[in-house]
């Protein structure tokens, strides 16, 4: 197994420019192939998690040119896909596939979609019954609520759905994104709370920018008009990726600074950036521009954490947690379960490698930060986002070694060498 050492580092400075946002990238990626017209997107990621989605846009008879400097120029179908048939592997990427089934489930076809054997055990069922109660075909292949899953042709009709809220949010981006290619009217009402809300927030940006404005009672129901479908808005940039600022941004509040990302700013669409305000809170000097935000260290105070809005960059904020000056409870993060990896029993036992108290709840986890910690090997459990974090602990003066790095290539593939260029 490939392995990364990093050395103890004491400062954080310089400026970071970031990869496109994937949230953005692959709800641009199949937007833009099911719209009416060719769009051009400037900035996009260019990672495992896109290349998946890419991959199968391909299979499903969209042409995809690569343009070079992160520009690509996508013809899209006008409509349902026009290859009938195929057999999708969608890796780990949660997102491709519970959007990809969705659309799937109207485009009259016989389709297979499957990933890596993690991705087996990623909940889908909510979607599913969603999609069913739109006349959709989908069964099970293994254990029911999970993939892979085949799609047939159904018998798309008329109806008002629930789905709920508080497992994933993708569940009702998939839902959402899929119900233009029907013809009637369609109606979703949200049980529960609707957890990530920000991410809904960026479907529904994205979707209006490609031609369906969407009638919304505050989180509780979304209503779609029927017969419209998509249409290109021609060229589309992708912002930076506000998840991978947050750990540049800790490591300017932990490292000295200043530590400036450039590609996202308080103007975002992405409910990420808000992890800047909660540094702000905590104690950090943060300051924003219109596409940078910029981070100093001040003393980092403890306390619980409500971070809802932000699940994937609340991780960050488990190693920030470290440096502070008294305990940390982060809540509401029981989505951290039903990613690449259960996140909650892995961050608990990783920190705890470290010297770290760390107690893990169903939707909390507290980090109690000892009063020295210790070398140790991170396992990241085939999930990009663990690798990231935890290199922000070398900057305890701590070396710490990073199994499979090379993980970081589904989201921020030159993570590593832009950290080595702003921590020393």
């Amino acid at each position: 197994m490939e392995t990364l050492t990093l050395p103890a580092a004491q400062h954080a400075e310089g400026i970071v420019a970031l990869p496109g946002s994937k949230s953005i990238s692959n709800r641009m990626l199949l937007l833009a192939a099911l719209a009416r017209g060719t769009t051009t997107l400037t900035g996009l990621l260019e990672s495992d998690d896109t290349k998946v989605m890419q991959d199968a846009l391909r299979a499903l008879g969209v042409a995809i040119r690569d343009l070079g400097g992160r520009r690509y120029e996508i013809d899209g179908a006008g409509g349902p896909f026009t290859v009938k048939r195929a057999d999708l592997h969608l890796g780990l990427s949660g997102l491709s596939m519970r959007t990809l089934v969705g659309a799937l489930a109207f485009c009259g076809g016989d389709y297979r979609a499957d990933g890596v054997p993690r991705m087996r055990e990623r909940p889908i069922g909510d979607l599913v019954d969603a999609l069913r109660a739109l006349g959709a075909d989908i069964r099970y292949e293994m254990a029911d609520g999970f993939p892979p899953v085949r799609i047939g042709a159904g018998m798309p009709r008329a109806a008002n759905v629930r789905i709920r809220g508080d497992v994933s949010s993708q569940f009702l981006t998939g839902l959402l994104q899929s119900l233009p290619l029907l013809d009637a009217d369609v109606t979703v009402e949200v049980e529960g709370e609707l957890i990530s809300k920000p991410y809904v927030d960026i479907t529904l940006n994205l979707m209006e920018r490609f031609g369906i404005a969407i009638e919304r009672d505050q989180w509780r129901s979304f209503t779609v008009r029927g017969g419209e479908g998509y249409k290109s808005p021609g060229t589309l940039a992708v912002e930076g990726d506000a998840s991978g600022a947050s750990y540049f941004l800790a490591a300017g509040a932990i490292g000295g600074g200043p530590v400036r990302v450039t590609g996202v700013g308080r103007d975002s669409i992405q409910g990420d950036v808000a992890f800047a305000d909660v540094l702000a809170s905590i104690g950090a000097d943060v300051r924003f521009g219109s596409d940078w935000i910029e981070t100093r260290k001040a003393r980092v105070r403890g306390g619980t954490i409500d971070c809802n809005a932000i699940p994937d960059a609340a991780m960050t904020l488990a190693i920030v947690a470290l440096f502070a000056d008294a305990p940390t409870t982060l809540v509401g993060i029981g989505s951290w379960r039903v990613k690449e990896t259960d996140r909650l029993a892995a961050m608990a036992t990783e920190l705890r490698k470290i010297g770290v108290t760390a107690e893990e709840g169903a939707d909390w986890l507290r980090v109690t930060p000892p009063g020295r910690l210790r070398t140790a090997s991170i396992a990241t459990y085939d999930d990009h986002r663990m690798a990231m974090c935890f290199s922000l602990a070398s900057l305890a003066g701590l070396p710490l070694t990073i199994e499979d790095p090379a993980c970081v290539r589904k989201t921020f593939p030159d993570y590593f060498t832009q950290f080595s260029k702003v921590v020393t």
